[in-house]
């Protein structure tokens, strides 16, 4: 069985292609399904409004919600998502962002998952739920 910490180092150390083009690190990782996250969004992600495209909001809270179902399953599993929504509560500008994601339920065949996105001043900019099923790797 893997350690807490062996997991986190893992994890970080072999990010998607997406969680590396996002800028992310796992910052803590819970056994009980919960991750922290950071991402570093860059101006190139940002509209001409120049605010984070919502696109890359949803995929940051994606990933956080998938690595807390990994956290979850204690292993090395995939997670495919199924479906989600995005609450959009407040535009999320270029600079570090936080992402919380935890695990509702996870079944054998099926997870309910949440995640939220956060700025660096702690002001909650997005929530998202999400259907997913996890499968050993």
């Amino acid at each position: 069985m893997t350690t807490h910490e062996e997991l986190l180092a893992r994890l970080n150390a072999d990010l998607p292609p997406t969680g590396i083009l996002l800028g992310a690190e796992i910052l803590e990782l819970d056994p009980s399904g919960r991750v922290r996250m950071s991402f570093v969004a860059t101006p190139a992600f940002c509209n001409p409004n120049g605010t984070v495209q919502g696109g890359i909001v949803a995929a940051m809270l994606d990933d956080a919600a998938e690595m807390a179902c990994v956290a979850d399953a204690g292993k090395r599993i995939f997670v495919a998502t199924i479906e989600m929504k995005v609450s959009f509560l407040l535009p999320a500008k270029a600079g570090k962002l936080y992402a919380e994601g935890r695990v509702i339920k996870r079944g054998r065949m099926i997870a309910f998952l949440e995640a939220d996105l956060f700025d660096g001043e702690g002001a909650l900019l997005a929530r998202m739920t999400s259907t997913a099923a996890p499968r050993a790797f």
